[in-house]
């Protein structure tokens, strides 16, 4: 071994720290997951390489069949893992080893709760890379040296997965990164041929790269052998470039969580080679849990991106829209340049090409999943429903498409769950109804309970019930699906069209003229609180209601506006009333101005609980209240 120059002792990342702690107290149901992990970083900077020596050949130093090698030491239980890929400088092995350079790790470890079974999950979700190695090694030495620096500028790493790592610089000839692991005593088991071979072939067969172990020799051939025979053990060749019909489920599967990193197999997944004017081949899978940054639209995501086999780029995102942000996969294009760049792919014709194409594949892969697997379907919507609701807005040309697969809870089942399709909904029209009504609220309890919901039960209309913050703004990009209207039943006033009798049509008009002198009264109260005092359509049993404007923002769009400190255009909203019941006919026969004030006020205030708002001046409300209930007591 050469001499180790520069040699420092740093300490890992507090985020490091943690998770090799978990890793090594929680991953112990799945061990051998820590060579598929180790086996994809020595792909990727295999991919690296050959992706950089398209602009500097020379970085292929005259070794270009690049190779994954495995090798093993019974007598010191020792596994070694070496690439000839990009290898590492000094700098990249303390940032890459030494840090978590992801986002979403802060709230990936506020996740973790202690419990082994429920971390191993969380961490599955998180990806664990190099640390995974100390699952099944005490100690860990890393030897590497970046393509283009001098064999004098070689790294070791060395760590034995506790609090601190040493770094040093060594004499190391060959480009490209070699692996030690010091087995634990009791995994003496990775140090055997036999073993390894299963682990590759079972995790890691679909690797374009050979992966290379000794060949194991007997009798006369082992005796007359003067080095070490190596023959590779995978297929090593680019999964999505074979046939579909050579490649099990278990192929793609362990395809996906070689790209993914992630531990749960995917939901569903959809393979196309597409010729003719185009010419390229995609594979994308759903996956069936959300990463951590799922919701910060500015993470890096995209698809790997292949040009004639060549890599060219991870999580190019200008292949799939925003909301469909969640998809994994790659794109293999034999129509664009190998030197082509992110600033190019922004302006190629050919890139909007493929993306429209690969959105349409995702979304028929999806409504695939909803028609021939609806519980499979029902897990994607949970994890990823918000994000496609994002959709409409982005996405004018698949709108429709998109709508139908929503998930909505709806007040036709009880169980508020978000299980209702917009073609659900359409079976259950009522004679005559022309519009798909729907209610947003903050939650479930809230909205199913509201009084907006009386009239809908009386008549037995189906309404959606959206609580998601999204929803509202969502709303506002879909305005029909199947050629009906979406109507919010908080806004405006009320028509159900055809569902009200000409019989009811008039004794509305009959009982809202009846009313004027106290609609007055009422209006002259809380003329600095409301835009209108009208007779309320929607009402059964509740005494009094707040509607929206047409045109004015709702309540949930005013919270998310107010939240993020932006300026909110003035409203007021529409007081409406139930002349049928008795509050609002005692109100009416209140000769007291005073008390007719307060009984107005506290009205309004119940109003404004019940639409999930909150009181802008709840001492005088509780004031108000206490006052009448003494009156009422005396």
């Amino acid at each position: 071994m050469s001499v180790e120059t520069q040699k420092e002792t740093l300490g890992f990342q507090t985020e490091v720290k943690q998770l090799l702690h978990l890793m090594i107290h929680s991953l112990y149901s799945n061990k051998e997951i820590f060579l598929r992990e180790l086996i994809s970083n020595a792909s990727d900077a295999a991919d690296k390489l050959r992706f950089e020596s398209l602009a500097k050949p020379e970085l292929l130093e005259n070794d270009t069949e690049l190779k994954i090698r495995l090798s093993f030491d019974k007598a010191a239980n020792t596994l070694t893992l070496e690439d000839n890929g990009i290898g590492m400088s000094r700098e990249d092995v303390i940032l890459h080893l030494g840090t978590i350079a992801r986002s979403g790790t802060s709230d990936f470890l506020k996740n973790l709760t202690g419990d082994q079974k429920k971390d191993s999950n969380l961490i599955g979700q998180f990806g664990v890379g190099f640390y995974s190695a100390f699952i099944v090694a005490d100690q860990v030495d890393v030897y590497s040296r970046r393509a283009g620096l001098s064999a004098s500028e070689g790294v070791h790493w060395s760590s034995k997965g506790e609090g601190e790592f040493e770094v040093a610089t060594i004499e190391k000839a060959e480009r490209g990164t070699r692996i030690v692991l010091h087995l634990k005593a009791d995994e003496a088991d990775f140090a055997d041929g036999w073993r390894l071979r299963n682990v590759v072939k079972k995790y890691s067969d679909h690797i374009s790269l050979p992966i290379e172990l000794p060949k194991e020799l007997y009798g006369e051939e082992a005796e007359k052998a003067t080095e070490v025979e190596w023959e590779t053990v995978n297929r090593a060749s680019a999964l999505w470039t074979r046939p579909r019909t050579e490649v099990s489920d278990e192929d793609y599967k362990e395809f996906y969580k070689h790209i993914s990193h992630d531990f749960d197999a995917p939901l569903s997944w959809s393979h196309n080679k597409v010729e003719g004017k185009l010419e390229y081949t995609s594979l994308l899978y759903v996956p069936a849990r959300a990463p951590f940054d799922l919701y910060q639209r500015e993470a890096p995501k995209g698809l790997k991106l292949y040009v004639q086999r060549v890599f060219i780029m991870d999580q190019a995102e200008q292949f799939l829209p925003l909301y469909l942000r969640f998809i994994k996969g790659i794109v293999d294009s034999n129509d664009l340049s190998l030197n082509v760049s992110r600033e190019i792919l922004q302006k190629d014709p050919v890139i909007d090409s493929m993306k429209s194409a690969l959105t349409k594949r995702v979304l028929d892969m999806l409504e695939k999943l909803a028609k021939n697997e609806p519980e499979q379907y029902a897990t994607f919507w949970k994890t990823f429903g918000q994000v496609l609701k994002e959709g409409p807005a982005e996405d004018f040309a698949n709108r429709e498409k998109i709508a139908s697969l929503l998930r909505f809870a709806s007040t036709h089942d009880s169980s508020g769950e978000q299980s209702v399709s917009l073609a659900d909904y359409l079976s259950r029209l009522k004679e005559g109804q022309d519009k798909i009504y729907f209610l947003t609220g903050e939650s479930y309890a809230q909205v199913k309970n509201s009084p907006h919901l009386e009239v809908f039960r009386k008549k037995g209309i189906e309404v959606l019930l959206l609580t998601d913050r999204i929803d509202e703004w969502a709303m506002s990009h879909l305005t029909e699906f199947d050629g009906k209207q979406f109507a919010d039943v908080t806004r405006g006033d009320l028509d159900l069209g055809t569902l009200d009798t000409e019989e009811e049509k008039k004794a509305q008009e009959e009982v809202a003229k009846s009313k004027e002198s106290l609609l007055e009264r009422l209006k002259e109260v809380l003329k600095d609180q409301v835009s209108e005092v009208r007779v309320s359509h929607r009402l059964t049993d509740s005494p009094a209601i707040l509607a929206i404007g047409e045109q004015d923002l709702g309540l949930q769009m005013r919270q998310i506006l107010e939240a993020s400190g932006q300026k909110l255009p003035d409203s007021k909203p529409i007081f409406e009333i139930n002349p049928q019941h008795p509050l609002i006919e005692k109100l009416d026969q209140e000769p007291d101005e005073d008390r007719f004030a307060d009984l107005a006020q506290v009205l309004f205030g119940q109003a404004t609980l019940a639409a999930g708002d909150s009181l802008k001046d709840p001492s005088a409300y509780v004031q108000r209240l206490n006052k009448l209930l003494v009156a009422l007591s005396a």
